[in-house]
């Protein structure tokens, strides 16, 4: 008889192979930024996401290497908000678009635009 322990995910987000290759090649040819992850206040359900490129990570980010080539730094008023929250980067049309598929959201609102958590 064995025994497994379950160990959940120590990786605060994580990005799939796609998103991945969306943002090493936004990066290959700017050493040293990372992307750098935030919400804020907006909307109609409380909160929308805020995906930048940065020079640096500010003062309390958490940073989570995904790649030799992508870093993201996650805003320390915004880890509650994202634990666990996948980046994926999907073609819809002739577009590339960033989701965001965050276990913690309990609301959205009907544009997508921002979302609530429990």
């Amino acid at each position: 008889m064995s025994v497994e322990t379950f160990v959940p995910s120590t990786k605060l987000i994580t990005l799939t192979d796609s998103a991945v290759k969306h943002f090493e090649s936004k990066l290959k040819d700017k050493p040293g930024q990372l992307i750098r992850l935030s919400t804020k206040v907006s909307g109609c359900t409380g909160y929308a996401y805020v995906l930048d490129f940065a020079d640096c990570a500010q003062a309390g980010d958490e940073i989570v290497e995904i790649s030799p080539i992508v870093n993201v730094a996650v805003a320390a008023d915004a880890t509650d908000l994202l634990r666990n929250t996948e980046i994926d980067y999907v073609t819809e049309g002739v577009n590339g678009v960033i989701k965001y598929n965050n276990p913690n959201v309990v609301d959205e609102c009907g544009c997508g635009e921002s979302f609530n958590v429990g």
